[in-house]
């Protein structure tokens, strides 16, 4: 990838991205480095769940509801804001003006960002005594729970102006297809919150140095993408605030594109506070939350980020077939990915939560209640990944009143639809809920994009989606078998001598049928036709090329 020049005496037009493999090249290098971070957030996650536990301690509890809040304003002011607005207006200003008055732009749009962000961090961190009654109801006033969340949770807060700026100059570098830093600067993440850690003795140190290394490895990611930037030869310079006409058009279209984009974010804020009122409840639905996270982030993260700069472009230019194809693909591609991993998710959600979490203070009930909520929230991550592909339809055309209203029903849903369904099922009727509300999201954005004749899957992505279905279906019938006899497949490594470690049988046996999975779906794939042969020669040889 060349470097962009740094100056030049005209407006310079941003280069236009390949209609072909642009959108899977970019993907994958988003997909790839996104895996590598998932990873690493999979080890972070054994060390909390080893560390900390679930319901025989409050460290766990109160460490996730300390990450809640940032986590949900992140949502609001960096990812969801500036996905609706921002990488829509720079794309724009840098084809039609050209570098230095896009880099005008978004050198005023992150002024605005970081200091709105650090006004909210001051508010939050004073008044988190009582933000906490509405953040965790169920700990209750007073408590040893409550008195460690307010820490951890004013310990995280200053992640927030971090992670704002992060986001904004990710946006920067997908904007002018640069996706490397983007994604690889979560690992920073895993690494710093792990040497917090790892180190500690008990789980309420755990959880307070846990905390710490979180802002750690937020100053890190910031200082990277800095760095980023720079060597991109964009010129995003820190100056003071200022409200220009192209700033005040940006906010109003983040604020409802934030609520859009972060409607999945507001319902497992809402769901977090519902569990809040069961010992364990929270780190329950994080730990579910954290597994089905992987293919929402490898595959609907990866690939709405690198699909909106295109959408961009294939709108302003008033180029209809390129939309519809970029969208096409889009779809196809994530649900080829993305519906393996619900249905594994959903036919061994036991066998996943035992064999990956139950050790240390993390306990076999612990285990089956995380199931319990995992397979619901299975059933709702094609729901998640979708979200953020159709969303990008609409951001790409400037509108973010549309979807805003969509979030704000499927808010409405998940609030009522949770009370309701906590109260005859416990915890794992809270995930039911949120995956509920996110089909109904799905449903009105599609509805809406029909409506309008912005976008309708073509006939040919709809038989491939068939076909994806049935081949994930076929898979998802091997693993439900594998978890229901687990025990025969556990047998033979006992008999190893596989027990007594940190990697014993349930360990190799999860392995094991994961891998069969993995072996397994490719060549349903092929036979029920939802990859052609000739497509993937076609891609292996672009990437070649």
């Amino acid at each position: 990838m060349t470097d962009l020049p740094t100056a030049a005496p005209e407006p310079t037009p941003a280069p236009a991205a390949k209609k072909g493999g642009g959108l899977l090249k970019s993907s994958a290098i988003y997909s790839g480095l996104t895996l590598v971070s998932r990873f690493m957030g999979f080890a972070r996650d054994l060390a909390v769940s080893y560390r900390m536990g679930a319901s025989a301690t409050p460290a766990a509890d109160a460490y996730n509801a300390a990450l809640a809040f940032p986590n949900l304003f992140r949502r609001f002011f960096a990812e969801g804001a500036f996905a609706a607005a921002f990488v829509p207006a720079y794309a724009k200003s840098l084809q039609r003006d050209g570098e230095e008055k896009a880099d005008i732009l978004a050198a005023d749009a992150m002024a605005t960002l970081a200091a709105s962000t650090i006004i909210i961090t001051v508010i939050c961190q004073l008044a988190m005594p009582w933000l906490m009654m509405l953040i965790s109801p169920g700990f209750g006033w007073g408590t040893e729970k409550y008195k460690l969340a307010v820490l951890l949770t004013q310990i995280t807060m200053p992640y927030l102006p971090c992670m704002a700026i992060v986001a904004h100059l990710s946006g920067v570098l997908n904007a002018r297809d640069r996706f490397i830093l983007s994604a690889g600067a979560p690992i920073l993440l895993n690494i710093f919150t792990l040497a917090f850690i790892l180190p500690q003795s008990t789980a309420v140190s755990a959880a307070t140095w846990g905390s710490a290394g979180v802002v750690v490895a937020g100053v890190a990611q910031a200082a990277l993408l800095t760095w980023g930037v720079n060597k991109s030869g964009a010129k995003v310079h820190w100056r003071l605030p200022r409200l220009t006409p192209e700033v005040r058009e940006l906010i109003g279209k983040a604020i409802p594109g934030a609520l859009a984009a972060s409607a999945t974010q507001v319902n497992i804020f809402i769901s977090g506070a519902l569990a809040s009122h069961v010992p364990g409840g929270r780190t329950w639905l994080a730990t579910a939350d954290r597994l089905y996270q992987l293919p929402l982030g490898l595959v609907g993260v990866a690939i709405g980020v690198a699909l909106l700069p295109r959408l961009s472009r294939a709108v302003h230019s008033g180029d209809r077939d390129d939309a519809q194809g970029a969208m096409d693909q889009a779809v196809a591609l994530a649900m080829a990915l993305t519906l393996p991993a619900a249905a594994a998710l959903a036919a061994m959600p036991g066998f996943l939560s035992d064999g990956l979490y139950t050790r240390g203070e993390f306990t076999a009930f612990d285990a089956s209640q995380t199931a319990a909520a995992l397979f619901f929230y299975g059933l709702g991550t094609p729901a998640f990944v979708l979200q953020q592909l159709y969303s990008r339809a609409f951001f790409a055309r400037g509108d973010t009143k549309s979807p805003m209203r969509f979030a704000l029903i499927s808010v409405a849903v998940n609030i009522v639809l949770g009370l309701i369904l906590f109260q005859l099922m416990g915890v794992k009727g809270i995930a039911a809920a949120t995956a509920v509300a996110s089909w109904i999201n799905v449903g009105q954005m599609a509805f809406g994009l029909w409506r309008k004749k912005d976008y309708n899957p073509s006939l040919d992505t709809w038989s491939r989606l068939a076909r994806i279905l049935a081949a994930s279906l076929g898979m998802a019938v091997l693993l439900a078998a594998a978890s229901h006899w687990r025990d025969l497949i556990e047998a033979p490594l006992r008999s190893l001598g596989l027990t007594g470690h940190a990697i014993g049988a349930k360990e190799f046996a999860l392995a094991l049928t994961c891998l069969a999975g993995a072996v397994v779906y490719p060549p349903l794939l092929f036979l029920f036709g939802g990859v052609k042969p000739s497509e993937l020669k076609a891609v292996l040889r672009r990437g070649k090329a």
